[in-house]
């Protein structure tokens, strides 16, 4: 039976994972910067955008944690998921009560969605590299 080796994630799909990032998070806060709105709305968006993007971090670790049969509590998980949910949610009802045109709501959903999906995509690339530096290293020694 031939042995399944573990490359990691290729240069590619990292660098392609941070662009991702990178651009998702950037166009956020452009349009915010841009925005016609009150400071205290832009204040609101910045801070959904860091929560989102702490909550999904913090659901990957946990599902993965899991996977791989590392203790994970299920206060944590849970608070993991609510965060996640509570993040889009709020999103959602800021933009569905927000005075903006329909594209601009799009813009940010879009851009919202975009930070997401890479952030958890870059901490999945950084997890998997470092297990597979850790497993070259005992290869060698």
């Amino acid at each position: 039976m031939e042995q399944k080796q573990n490359l990691g994630p290729s240069p590619a799909f990292i660098a392609a994972s941070w662009l991702a990032l990178v651009v998702g998070i950037t166009a956020f806060l452009i349009g915010l910067f841009n925005a016609d709105m009150e400071l205290n709305e832009k204040g609101y968006y910045f801070t959904v955008l860091l929560f989102g993007l702490f909550a999904a971090i913090s659901v990957q670790k946990a599902v993965r944690d899991q996977l791989e049969g590392i203790p994970v509590t299920t206060i944590y998980y849970g608070l993991s998921w609510f965060c996640t949910i509570a993040a889009i949610v709020l999103l959602t009802v800021g933009l569905w009560n927000a005075d903006l045109l329909r594209s601009e709501k799009g813009f940010y959903a879009m851009s919202f969605t975009l930070s997401l999906f890479a952030a958890i995509a870059v901490q999945k690339n950084t997890r998997d590299a470092k297990q597979t530096e850790a497993k070259t290293k005992d290869e060698l020694l």
